[in-house]
This record gives C-alpha cells, sequence and structure tokens, in this order.
C-alpha cells in the first residue's frame, strides 16, 4: 500500500489528485504509479459528494492509470459488479405486462468530451440527475445509466412523456460551461418487454432504442403505439405532429413517428423516409 506524508501531500498540486471535496480535502493521489494502484483499489470505497464528482474522479483515474501503462481489470470487473448488484436490487421493482419506455442519449457526447475534458463529468453527472428527477417524480423507474445513454419505464404513456418533457425544457434553459450546448435525444415507445435478471429484452428494446436515435438533439419522438396508447390523456399543452414513416435500422418495417410538441421544445421539419 503506497504511502504519503503529510508534508509530500501538502507540496503536490490539486491535478495530482483524483478527488478533491468541498471543503478542500485531497483524496486518491495519482501522482505515481503505486499511488494510481492505490486508488483504483480504494476508489470503490471513497464516499463521493454527487454522481457528478463520482465520475469525474473515475474519468481522471482512469487517464491516469493509462498514463502509466496500468490496465485496471479489476477496477472495471469491481465497477461492473456494483453496477449489476444495484440493478438486481431495482428489478423486483419494474414494472411488466405493458409499460413505455423512454430512452435518451446526449448528441455528439464524443464531441463534448473532447471539447470539456474533466467538465464533461460535471455535464453528465447534471443530465442523470436531471433525468433521475423527473422519472422518480412521475413514477417511472430508472433501468440503466451508461455512458450518455439514460433507459427508464413507466406503467403510463402520459408519464413518460411528461417526464421528457419536463427535462428537455430545464435542459434549454440551463447555462452550460464554455457557452456549449447539450441537447438530449429522445425516445418513447410502448410495448411488452420480457423483465429477466439481466432486466427488460425484446424487441421494444430494440425499438425505443431506434427511435432515440432517429431523433435530433432537443427533440422526443414518439412510436404510433404510443401514440395510439395516450389517445386523449396527453399531458396539458402537449401535443403529438405525425413526422412519417421510417425505417430505422434492425427493424423488420418501418416505424411511424410522432414528434412531441410542446412550449418550450425546439420543432423540427421531417421528411419521410430513412433516419
Amino acid at each position: 500500500m503506497a504511502r504519503l506524508k503529510a508534508s509530500e501531500r501538502k507540496r503536490l498540486p490539486d491535478s495530482a489528485f483524483a478527488y478533491i471535496d468541498s471543503r478542500g480535502r485531497r483524496r486518491l493521489p495519482i501522482h505515481d504509479e503505486p499511488h494510481v494502484r492505490n486508488a483504483l483499489a480504494r476508489f470503490e470505497r471513497v464516499v463521493f459528494e454527487s454522481e457528478a464528482a463520482r465520475e469525474r474522479a473515475r474519468t481522471r483515474l482512469l487517464r491516469a492509470a493509462k498514463r502509466y501503462g496500468i490496465v485496471p481489470v479489476g477496477f472495471m470487473t469491481g465497477q461492473l459488479r456494483s453496477e449489476r448488484a444495484a440493478r438486481s436490487a431495482d428489478l423486483a421493482t419494474l414494472p411488466t405486462g405493458h409499460v413505455t419506455l423512454l430512452m435518451t442519449d446526449i448528441e455528439g457526447s464524443t464531441e463534448l468530451l473532447y471539447r470539456l475534458g474533466d467538465e464533461y463529468a460535471h455535464v453528465l453527472g447534471e443530465v442523470r440527475r436531471l433525468m433521475r428527477r423527473y422519472v422518480r417524480a412521475l413514477g417511472g423507474h430508472e433501468i440503466d445509466a451508461r455512458a450518455d445513454e439514460f433507459f427508464a419505464s413507466f406503467e403510463r404513456a402520459p408519464s413518460a412523456i411528461e417526464a421528457a418533457v419536463s427535462v428537455q425544457r430545464r435542459l434549454a434553459e440551463r447555462t452550460w460551461p464554455g457557452g456549449i450546448a447539450v441537447r438530449v435525444r429522445a425516445g418513447i415507445h410502448s410495448g411488452r418487454p420480457t423483465l429477466t435478471d439481466h432486466g427488460y429484452v425484446g424487441l421494444a428494446v430494440h425499438t425505443v432504442a431506434r427511435i432515440c436515435s432517429a431523433a435530433h438533439g432537443g427533440e422526443i419522438l414518439v412510436s404510433d403505439r404510443t401514440k395510439r396508447t395516450v389517445s386523449e390523456f396527453l399531458p396539458a399543452g402537449v401535443r403529438l405532429r405525425r413526422v412519417g414513416r421510417y425505417s430505422l435500422a434492425g427493424l423488420p418495417k418501418g416505424e411511424i413517428l410522432f414528434q412531441v410538441e410542446a412550449k418550450g421544445l425546439p420543432s423540427f421539419r421531417l421528411q419521410s423516409g430513412r433516419r
């Protein structure tokens, strides 16, 4: 176990630590190979102040591991194990039968990562925080969150639409580092996926993923099946505008898609065809 004297720690720059909390306490030193290995081993025992802080520390730690030629197999295995355990604990609460699925991702996330560096973790954490806030507030269930994607399920289709609209409005109001624009694409589809020990599987899951990929940043696209499900129960001030039938990669037939229109959301002119 690598050790660091108080005097040595004080002389190190902030950049030599993966995590610095709001009180200025510097944790997980990463200034040389032994300390990087130590930080990898201790990561899961550190209590972070927020998901954004955790993601920022994780990014710095992996970058340091790469710099010293360390392949963090045990670290990555532990991360996956923790994520699987958390998901498994929540599986029993997920709705079954006819459900509505919501999937989002950040448009141009790779470019944002290059532009923002460590600040990207803060942006990602804020997007996830908003997603979790509105999904939970409207009775939804988080299924998974990996990279820039967020996946949730709802027993009621109107609640899924209202959650997506609320998130898009809040994101549009935000001011981001460096004046960048953070735009999230959203897809909504209803169906009967199968709930397994690893989460939902089935054509409905693949369909909602393709619908999400078809959307523009800031846009919410809804499948015809969801549109028929919500019928007259749309949230107040929300309309669905048909944008055409689209051939989505990997799906056996074209999907009729509808754009969610509401105050505070952008509107796009679309043409029928492949997306």
